[in-house]
């Protein structure tokens, strides 16, 4: 099993969680997170005055699944989330080690 992390731009999460969903992935966990990367934030005038946001406001979607659905997931991801600017976001990928389902003790796959 693996877990997928993505850090996306808000407005795009509608469209990425629509096409996870035409793939058969309905689970996720989904944080607002603040982050910048090599832009080093944003830019933005207020009352005549620029000054610059460290950090900007993403989603992260977490998303395990079983590791021969990494590749579809990740690219179902990308297609979702891209805008063509810089800020799109990253997507991570770690393996896990156990799934528990606490309701009914399942492990592994069939915990997902």
């Amino acid at each position: 099993m693996k877990k997928i992390e993505a850090i996306i731009k808000p407005f795009k999460f509608d469209e990425v969680k629509e096409r996870l969903a035409e793939i058969g992935v309905h689970g996720m966990t989904v944080t607002e997170v603040k982050g910048f990367g090599r832009s080093g934030g944003k830019r933005e005038l207020y009352r005549g005055s620029e000054y610059v946001l460290d950090f900007v406001p993403k989603l992260k979607l977490e998303i395990v699944v079983p590791a021969a659905r990494v590749p579809e997931v990740v690219q179902t991801i990308v297609e979702g989330a891209a805008t063509g600017n810089i800020g799109d976001g990253k997507i991570f990928v770690t393996p896990v080690e156990e799934a528990v389902r606490i309701r009914t003790g399942e492990r592994g796959e069939r915990a997902l």
